[in-house]
């Protein structure tokens, strides 16, 4: 593989779906964990995990009197516990059921010493069976698993970039295991109003104006894609046409630039940051941001 196509993998769900699904509820029990120990945050910033230079990370988990860390390594293939007291445990990441995986997982965290309770129900995925129950979800292609980690991590330094155009309150970029997504998200640093009927994690997630901004593997209907969002959404926001081959998705509420259309471009990242930039622009100056108060002066710090 050049370095091109490393950093930009071909990624199409349909040649991935059964690992994507399984990865992603793996992903929700270790991400689980850490919210269950993590104090709260803002906006459930306790809950997302991080990329590494092999994978994912939970980051450290306060416990008792130390931490403890769960990595995923999407190059050796293993699930590492770590503690601050010297206890390591590792799982190898391989074809098993979902049920298989919750069982062992919470086995090696009481054998390093850690009780932790999750709510074994998957989020965001409608009509998940309960985690430990999941005998149907059990493939792990590593290839695919190793290109998805690679993406992410070529859109991880993207965002890094992109967050440093602006001085205002902003998000770290951070992955959502219960939407598969890498995001970062800007604040205009007003409440929003309340959304009305929203359950309690949406009220914390949205209780102040954002421009979010991410990446996303898809879902079926729609493909790998970068994204861009209003909340709540500005008058004209949809018909803002932020950036080529972007266009509005009316059922996500959200503008998409397919990933393949990118990775493809003679500039992949310039394509992508421009997206983002323009998404930005639009989303702030409709709603009506302090964009000389939040917006950091050309020239932007560059890498």
């Amino acid at each position: 593989m050049n370095t091109r196509d490393e950093a930009w993998p071909d990624l199409a769900l349909s040649s991935w779906r059964p690992t994507y699904d399984t990865l992603h509820l793996w992903l929700q029990i270790v991400g689980k964990t850490r919210l269950a120990l993590s104090p709260h945050c803002n906006h459930w910033w306790e809950a997302p995990l991080y990329l590494t230079a092999r994978g994912l990370t939970t980051s450290p988990i306060p416990y008792e009197n130390g931490a403890f860390e769960i990595r995923c390594d999407f190059q050796s293939h293993l699930l590492i516990f770590e503690t601050s007291w010297g206890a390591y445990r590792v799982m190898p990441l391989a074809p098993r059921s979902v049920a298989g995986f919750y069982g062992d997982f919470f086995t090696n965290l009481r054998e390093l010493g850690v009780q932790a309770r999750i709510w074994p129900m998957p989020v965001e995925i409608p009509g998940a069976t309960r985690l430990d129950l999941d005998d149907v979800h059990r493939s792990y292609d590593p290839e695919y698993a190793r290109r998805c980690w690679r993406a992410l991590l070529t859109v991880d330094a993207i965002l890094k970039e992109f967050r440093g155009r602006f001085v205002g309150k902003e998000s770290p970029v951070h992955f959502f295991w219960g939407s598969f997504d890498l995001a970062l998200t800007r604040f205009s640093g007003r409440r929003a109003p309340p959304r009305e009927g929203a359950d309690f994690v949406t009220r914390e997630a949205y209780s102040h104006e954002v421009v979010s901004f991410g990446w996303w593997p898809g879902d079926g209907r729609v493909d790998a894609c970068f994204y861009a969002y209003a909340a709540p959404e500005p008058r004209g926001f949809a018909a803002s046409r932020p950036a080529a081959g972007a266009a509005y998705d009316g059922r996500l509420k959200e503008f998409l630039l397919p990933y393949e259309q990118v990775r493809r471009r003679e500039d992949p990242k310039a394509a992508v940051l421009d997206f983002f930039q323009e998404a930005y622009e639009a989303g702030a100056s409709l709603g009506g941001w302090d964009r000389t108060a939040l917006d950091r002066p050309r020239p932007w710090p560059t890498v």
